[in-house]
């Protein structure tokens, strides 16, 4: 008898007990529920179907949406507020721009910020009216150079008219041959100065009575009196006595000429006056002295206190003489010139012309033309003898004191 047993997966356990061979019971019921259990797939659970790390993650993105999409909200808004601010300060600049105020006509942005950043409006104001004055100052500035340009170019242009073609070529040559020529006739001539020439001395004792700024003052003129003898027909052997190495007058004449320094044709050193050249043919020239000079003198050494003081330290270079048993005298203006209300000091470099002049022409109307004319109206009177005897004072021999550079040369 065949007995046919169909399993179903749902009722396998109600149907084992109806198998045809009891004694195996047991180990078909067992068997089929190890089958069933291995088979039966597992339900998901409904309750957590997330894990801990996905929820995680979900909540950091969430997070991270939600600040970036404030933040974009916030930067739109500050960044509408700014440009509110910047548009609201342009119309002002042109507000005030329509009303003819001082107000720049190019405005930056950076500018365009700090003017909307003023805390007030007479900073704004003042704000504008600096950019304003800057921008005045350089477009004169530019003016400048280019009617500079433009005056260079009609020059080049008229000398090319008024010039032939040969012409033009020995304008070139004369061009490309004028410095080195010019160079070495002063150098020459500066030469024969230190060897032969009239001594003229600067005394830089001073520059504890001075301020820095006036110590500057003083050596510009310096500069200048130098560049004047340097170009003159006859130039002075200028000493610069007094000058100690590394002072504040020192240090400013090495600025000024820079590696020039050690080449120029002048003595420097820091022994007085009175070491170098006898007393009795020393003449002091100071403003305070009581003797006037009626001619120059050829075979004296004139010194020239480099002083320059803005508030007018009076007795100073006339004490000094005196201590150092020195004769004084001062320039004729009183006696040649009506002053008007300007002062009676002059400067270093128009001193040095003064002599300068006096040395070679010997007339106080040719000399006294150095003194700026807003000082005084005019001459007064003009000595008629001053040239015959300049030219009787010329044909005398110069002297020099002994051991002196020009005492030896002369010898030779």
């Amino acid at each position: 008898m065949n007995v046919t047993v169909r399993f179903l997966r749902p009722f396998a356990r109600l149907m084992v007990p109806f198998t045809p061979h009891g004694k195996k019971r047991n180990l078909y019921s067992t068997t089929l529920q190890r089958y069933m259990s291995s088979k039966v797939p597992s339900l998901p659970c409904h309750k957590d179907s997330t894990s801990p790390s996905k929820q995680l993650e979900l909540d950091g993105w969430k997070t991270t949406m939600k600040s970036s999409i404030q933040e974009d909200g916030v930067s739109s808004v500050v960044s509408d507020k700014d440009e509110g601010v910047l548009a609201a300060t342009r119309e002002m600049i042109e507000m005030r721009r329509l009303l003819g105020k001082e107000v720049p006509e190019h405005i930056t942005e950076e500018q365009l910020k700090i003017i909307s950043e003023c805390p007030s409006k007479s900073a704004q104001r003042k704000y504008l009216k600096y950019l304003f004055t800057k921008e005045k100052m350089k477009k004169a500035d530019q003016a400048k150079k280019e009617k500079k340009v433009e005056a260079r170019e009609e020059a080049k242009k008229a000398r090319l008219v008024e010039t032939t073609t040969d012409e033009k070529q020995q304008d070139f040559m004369f061009l490309r041959l004028w410095d080195r020529q010019m160079n070495f006739v002063m150098g020459w001539k500066g030469v024969q100065a230190m060897q032969f020439g009239q001594p003229l001395v600067f005394d830089m004792d001073y520059e504890n009575y001075m301020k820095p700024f006036e110590i500057r003052n003083a050596v510009s003129q310096l500069l200048e009196s130098e560049g004047w003898n340097r170009r003159d027909i006859d130039p002075f052997h200028i000493y610069f006595c007094n000058l100690k190495i590394d002072s504040a007058y020192h240090r400013e004449l090495v600025k000024r000429y820079g590696g020039k320094w050690d080449k120029l044709l002048l003595t420097a050193t820091e022994k007085s006056p009175v070491d170098l050249f006898p007393k009795d043919n020393i003449i002091y020239l100071t403003a305070d002295s009581p003797n006037i000079m009626t001619t120059f003198k050829h075979d004296k050494i004139y010194i020239i206190g480099s002083f320059v003081d803005k508030n007018i330290q009076t007795g100073t270079s006339l004490a000094k003489a005196k201590r150092q048993h020195i004769a004084t005298e001062r320039l004729p203006l009183d006696k040649y010139l009506q002053w008007d209300l300007g002062s009676k000091n002059l400067t270093l470099d128009q001193v040095f012309r003064i002599l300068l002049c006096m040395k070679n022409t010997g007339s106080w109307e040719e000399a006294l033309k150095f003194v700026p004319k807003r000082k005084h109206i005019g001459y007064l009177e003009i000595s008629q003898h001053s040239k015959e005897i300049f030219s009787k004072q010329k044909t005398t021999t110069s002297s020099f004191p002994k051991g002196s550079l020009n005492a030896r040369t002369r010898k030779r």
